[in-house]
């Protein structure tokens, strides 16, 4: 993510939104960090109401796995994402990059923010080791696949300025919000 940020401000463009890169803390714990930001800026739950930071959000792209090259993203059960993921994906089909998955995917910080309806993402990787060595002692710098961690920042920067400028967005998902409502009620 901070490669996709360099990447963007080397080619000095200026997009229409904000583009923000969080490295979030306590993911592992409970996604205490993603949690928390949303709390703060995009819904408050206590009172179930919206916050001025929910109708300015426009998409949300998580990378967690490992350093496996990007294959898709999982669209979280929302086919209104479609349109825009096929469009902004045409240049990277070539690498491999190819997969609408519908299905949502979970224990990861993009969780937080789907809750709420917004548009929040997880690319599907390549898993390399990801089950031996991931969060183990074995997860050294020498495992990394440096080439595909150089294609999937240039995919997030493409992707993060796609959504940055085109003037439509990815739709909320229809009745999230009325069913975190009656839950607070």
């Amino acid at each position: 993510m901070v490669e996709a940020m360099r990447i963007l401000k080397e080619l000095n463009i200026s997009p229409r939104r904000t583009i923000r890169i969080a490295l979030w803390g306590g993911e592992e714990q409970g996604l205490y960090g993603s949690r928390g930001y949303a709390q703060h800026f995009l819904y408050d739950r206590a009172q179930a109401a919206k916050l001025p930071g929910y109708d300015q959000f426009v998409l949300y792209l998580n990378m967690d796995n490992g350093s496996g090259r990007f294959r898709g993203i999982y669209l979280e059960e929302n086919d209104m994402a479609v349109p825009f993921f096929k469009t902004w994906m045409t240049p990277f089909e070539a690498s491999g990059f190819t997969t609408l998955s519908p299905r949502r995917t979970g224990s990861t910080d993009h969780v937080a923010f789907n809750v709420l309806g917004l548009p929040a993402y997880q690319f599907i990787q390549d898993e390399l080791e990801y089950n031996r060595t991931y969060h183990t002692l074995m997860d050294t710098y020498e495992r990394l696949s440096l080439d595909d961690l150089r294609l999937n920042a240039a995919m997030v920067a493409w992707f993060a300025l796609n959504a940055a400028n085109d003037p439509a967005r990815i739709p909320v998902k229809p009745g999230v919000l009325e069913k975190l409502q009656k839950v607070s009620d």
